[in-house]
C-alpha cells in the first residue's frame, strides 16, 4: 500500500491497495493454527506422565512438576510480552513464540531430566507470549468482532488440547518410538503454524515500509492512527485486578480438576476407565462453552450476569462432585464443562472488551495472565497437599466452592461497562 507524507501529516484516511497477504482467510488460518498449538503440547503430556516417571525414576511429586512448571512459567513470562510486541511488532513476536514453542517440545524429549524440565520452562514462556499477544491482535484486526473472534480462538485452543490428549497414546503406537516420539511429533504442528503465520509478518513489513518517513502510527482499516499509549498505572486499577482474579481463580479450578477429577471419581468407587471417560466428556463440553459464551458477551454492554452465571455453574458442578460423585458424575461433568470453557472464553473476552486499543489489550493480557497463571499453578499442588493432610477430597471440594463465590464477586466487577 502507498501512503504519502502529506496524507500522513494531515491525518487523511488512506485507501490501502490490498495485497494477497492481507486476505482475511490467511489471517484466520494463521490464528487458528497458532491457537491449536497453545494447549496441545500441554495436554499431550498428561497421558504420558506415568511412562516419563518410569523412564527417569521420578517420584510422584517431581513428575507432577512436568505439568506444573509450564503453567508457572506462563505466569512469569506474561508481563514481558507487551514490551516485546511494542519493540518488534505483534506479528514477529507471535512467529518467534511459535518457533520457540516447537523447540521447547523437542527439548522436552531429549534423554535428560534437565532437558525435560528446561523444555517445560521454554514451552511455558512461549505459551505465555502467545496468550498475551493474541488478544491484542484480535482487538486490532477485528475491532467490531473482537469478542466473537475471541470465541473462535479460545475454542480452537480447547479443540487442540482435546485432540492432543486423545491422540497421544495412539501416536505412540503408530510411531513406535515410545513417549518421546509421541510428544516430539507436536513440534510439527508448531512448524505448520509458523509457516501459516509467515504471511502476517510479511504483510506487517510491507505496511511498515509504506509508512516509512511518516509519523509514528498504525493502520486500522486503511486509516492512519496515532500509536496508542500504554495504560498508566494498570497494576493499581481495581477493574484490572477484578479481571485478573476472575481469570486466575477460574483457571485454578480448571487446573485442579484437570489434575484430580479422575482420581476423585475413582476414589469414590468409579472404575478408572469410566472416570477417564467422564473427564474426557467434560473436556469436550468445554469447547461449546468456550465458543458460545464470548459470542454472548460481545452482544452485551455489560457481562455481569454472564460472569456470575459461570461462577454459579462452577459451584453447581463442584457441589455435584461433593454430594453424588458417582451417580451424578456425568451431570457434574457437563455443568463443569460449560462453566470451565465459558469462563476461559469470557476471561479472554474481558481483555478485548475492557480496553480500547490493541496495545491496551496486550498490556491487560500481560497483567491478567501473569496473575492468573501464578494463581492457577497453586491449584493442583495445593489440592494434593490438602488431600494428603485430610485423607479425603471433601475439604478440597469445599475450598473450590468457596473460590467459586470469589469468582462471582470478581466477575461482577469485571463485567461492568467500562474500559481501562
Amino acid at each position: 500500500m502507498s501512503v504519502t507524507r502529506t496524507q500522513q501529516a494531515l491525518g487523511v484516511p488512506v485507501a490501502p491497495v490490498r495485497s494477497k497477504l492481507a486476505h482475511p482467510a490467511l489471517l484466520l488460518t494463521g490464528i487458528v493454527l497458532v491457537a491449536l498449538n497453545m494447549r496441545a503440547c500441554l495436554a499431550a503430556v498428561s497421558p504420558m506422565v506415568g511412562e516419563i516417571q518410569r523412564t527417569f525414576g521420578l517420584s510422584s511429586t517431581v513428575s507432577g512438576l512436568i505439568t506444573t512448571v509450564p503453567v508457572l512459567f506462563q505466569g512469569l513470562g506474561a508481563p514481558l510480552t507487551p514490551r516485546l510486541t511494542r519493540r518488534f511488532g505483534a506479528e514477529r513476536v507471535v512467529l518467534g513464540a511459535v518457533l520457540v514453542l516447537g523447540a521447547g517440545v523437542l527439548l522436552r524429549v531429549l534423554p535428560s531430566v534437565a532437558a525435560l524440565y528446561l523444555g517445560c520452562v521454554v514451552i511455558g514462556v512461549a505459551i505465555a507470549v502467545l496468550n498475551v499477544s493474541m488478544p491484542g491482535l484480535v482487538k486490532r484486526e477485528f475491532p467490531e468482532r473482537a469478542a466473537a473472534m475471541t470465541g473462535v480462538y479460545s475454542t480452537t485452543m480447547l479443540v487442540g488440547a482435546t485432540l492432543a490428549a486423545g491422540s497421544s497414546v495412539p501416536l505412540e503406537h503408530a510411531l513406535g518410538g515410545g513417549w518421546r516420539a509421541s510428544l516430539g511429533a507436536w513440534s510439527l504442528l508448531a512448524l505448520v503454524a509458523a509457516v501459516a503465520w509467515l504471511p502476517q509478518v510479511l504483510r506487517a513489513r510491507q505496511e511498515r515500509g509504506a509508512l516509512a518517513g511518516g509519523p509514528a502510527g498504525g493502520l486500522t482499516g486503511g486509516v492512519v492512527q496515532p500509536a496508542a499509549k500504554p495504560i498508566a498505572g494498570i497494576w493499581r486499577i481495581p477493574l484490572a485486578w477484578q479481571i485478573s482474579l476472575f481469570m486466575g481463580i477460574s483457571s485454578l479450578m480448571v487446573y485442579t480438576l484437570v489434575a484430580w477429577m479422575p482420581t476423585i471419581l475413582a476414589d469414590h468407587g468409579m472404575s478408572r476407565d469410566q472416570s477417564g471417560l467422564v473427564f474426557a466428556f467434560s473436556n469436550l463440553v468445554q469447547v461449546a462453552g468456550a465458543f458460545l459464551v464470548p459470542l454472548l458477551a460481545g452482544r452485551m454492554t455489560r457481562q455481569r450476569g454472564l460472569a456470575v452465571l459461570m461462577a454459579v455453574l462452577n459451584g453447581v458442578g463442584i457441589a455435584g462432585l461433593l454430594i453424588a460423585p458417582v451417580s451424578g458424575a456425568w451431570v457434574a461433568a457437563a455443568v463443569l464443562g460449560v462453566a470451565q470453557g465459558g469462563s476461559l472464553g469470557l476471561g479472554l473476552a474481558f481483555i478485548v472488551l475492557r480496553t480500547d486499543s490493541a496495545a491496551g489489550a496486550a498490556q491487560l493480557g500481560g497483567m491478567s495472565q501473569a496473575v492468573g497463571y501464578l494463581i492457577a499453578a497453586v491449584g493442583p499442588v495445593g489440592a494434593g497437599a490438602l488431600h494428603q493432610l485430610t485423607g479425603g477430597w471433601t475439604a478440597v471440594l469445599v475450598v473450590l466452592l468457596v473460590l467459586a463465590a470469589v469468582v462471582a464477586v470478581a466477575g461482577w466487577g469485571a463485567g461492568r461497562n467500562r474500559t481501562l
